[in-house]
């Protein structure tokens, strides 16, 4: 299968060279391939399947609704966002998709960040960065100083 462009208009191609459309094929019911991971009775009754996938797309849905909520708290809201969409990947093609795309671009990011010139760029970056902070916190403390909370006077 290529994900590999981003080109509009493609169709996704499985692994035997059939092509996906969101639809089973032969090569979406290979384990790798695309499509349900549903079990074989489940797919064999088009209204039990239609059950399990709307069941599917609920609980996926919950759990990607709780990583959006957890994304300005304290919490892995992103993780718990992929974990909503892995759940959708059990039986959608679409969400295979976007997580093969999403390892793919993480895969290269990690690359990237290897490199030694972009680690140097950004170690670089960041000692500017905590010299600029501490200036600011030195010319805080020295105009105003360091008032503690339990000495502050009314």
């Amino acid at each position: 299968m290529n994900t590999g462009s981003n080109e509009p208009g493609e169709v996704a191609v499985a692994s035997d060279g059939s092509e996906v459309d969101g639809t089973e094929t032969d090569g979406a019911r290979d384990e790798r391939g695309l499509g349900s991971r549903a079990p074989e009775f489940v797919k064999a009754r088009r209204m039990l399947h239609l059950s399990w996938q709307v069941g599917v797309f609920a609980v996926g849905l919950a759990v990607v609704v709780v990583g959006v909520v957890l994304l300005p708290l304290p919490g892995p809201g992103w993780v718990i966002i992929f974990g909503g969409m892995a759940i959708w990947a059990t039986e959608f093609v679409w969400a295979q998709l976007v997580l093969r795309w999403t390892k793919r671009k993480v895969t290269e990011a990690a690359q990237k960040a290897l490199d030694p010139k972009v680690r140097r760029r950004n170690i670089t970056l960041t000692a500017i960065g905590l010299v600029i902070v501490a200036g600011l916190a030195g010319i805080y403390l020295s105009k105003f100083g360091i008032v503690m909370p339990w000495k502050i006077e009314e």
